[in-house]
């Protein structure tokens, strides 16, 4: 099951934008998705950095396996999971 989270709507709000991300995320854990896709868009970057950021804090880090950025579109990343 792949899940999808576009911040184009919210872009210019901190506290929604880590709000939505926690909630991806911890429905991507409750459903045993596999993959989520979360679209930062290509702008200047800000916006991607700050998902990076909150991705790699300590206890998000700990609940997915692997992230990787899509090398064709650069407003793209992909939050993958391995659940037990």
């Amino acid at each position: 099951m792949k899940l999808k989270l576009d911040l184009h709507p919210i872009y210019n709000r901190g506290g929604e934008i880590d709000r939505a991300l926690r909630e991806i995320i911890d429905e991507a854990i409750r459903k045993k998705a596999t993959e989520v896709e979360i679209i930062p868009g290509k702008g200047s970057g800000q916006l991607k950095k700050k998902v990076l950021r909150f991705l790699d804090q300590k206890e998000i880090k700990a609940l997915y396996h692997r992230i990787d950025k899509d090398s064709k579109n650069h407003g793209r990343l992909f939050v993958y999971f391995r659940h037990k």
